[in-house]
């Protein structure tokens, strides 16, 4: 099935919901499938986003200006650090989408909606994401990997429609920052954010900081690692990401990899 069948299937699925509450980060993912929610059921669509310690404030922003772009209505929900979590646990994904996710069925319920559809694409399947437990436990629509739709058709297609976030980095809460089984702090969060948020400043856009207690572990993508080992530049790094509340600032040598605490698991 071309990309272009299968945004139809995504279309059609989606018009049979008649109402939908989108789980909106502003994503290259959920981005796409809020627009073609839009598309399909008009003003029939909210978009709820999740604010909590360990999603970034740029994030949250852009979630707001782009749901005002396409003229959907959006609520911002307050979540803290659920207790299940609080050491990062391996099943963190798993209880948190859980706790999170239950908070946007009720949102969706309290507006008379019965379909929470979030932005899951058809590669997630082969990651180790403990999450879609969840979803599935939950009743929670996952419309673009139903549908067939990979990243790079996502991309695409985003781009065809003129979305900003066609080519927008994959990113991922900031838990997935931290190890497992070790304490979750905000200030730890703060610090991350403030450290990823300088490094992107730089021009550094695919960029994970891994934070072991008071040493950050920066992953940079294979093609920007050439263009980070200029003195200067390290160094003007360094000062202000120890600024951001770092003691010791190192660079990962292998680069960025996505989800890379898992390895910890699957070595087991």
């Amino acid at each position: 099935m071309t990309y272009q069948e299968k945004y139809k299937v995504l279309i059609d699925q989606l018009k049979s919901y008649k109402k939908v509450v989108v789980a909106f980060s502003g994503g290259v993912d959920s981005t796409f499938l809020l627009y073609a929610a839009k598309e399909a059921l008009g003003e029939n669509v909210l978009a709820v986003t999740i604010m909590s310690p360990y999603i970034p404030k740029w994030e949250i922003e852009e979630a707001r200006e782009l749901s005002a772009s396409f003229g959907v209505r959006h609520e911002i929900i307050q979540a803290g650090i659920i207790d299940e979590i609080r050491n990062n646990p391996e099943d963190r994904c798993y209880l948190c989408k859980k706790a999170v996710f239950g908070k946007i069925i009720a949102a969706a319920r309290d507006q008379g909606i019965d379909v929470v559809a979030d932005g899951t694409n058809y590669d997630d399947m082969g990651d180790y994401r403990p999450g879609l437990r969840a979803l599935g436990e939950l009743e929670v629509k996952s419309p673009l990997k139903d549908s067939g739709l990979t990243k790079a058709e996502i991309r695409l297609l985003s781009k065809e429609a003129g979305l900003s976030t066609w080519d927008k980095p994959a990113y991922a809460c900031l838990l997935t920052r931290i190890p497992y089984n070790t304490k979750l702090e905000e200030e730890a969060f703060i610090k991350i954010e403030a450290a990823e948020k300088i490094m992107m400043d730089a021009g550094f856009k695919a960029v994970r900081v891994r934070c072991h207690g008071d040493l950050a572990r920066i992953e940079i993508s294979r093609e920007d690692r050439k263009r980070i080992l200029d003195e200067n530049l390290l160094d003007e790094l360094s000062v202000k990401i120890k600024e951001a509340g770092f003691r010791y600032v190192t660079l990962d040598l292998e680069g960025y990899k996505m989800g890379s605490f898992n390895d910890t698991i699957e070595k087991r």
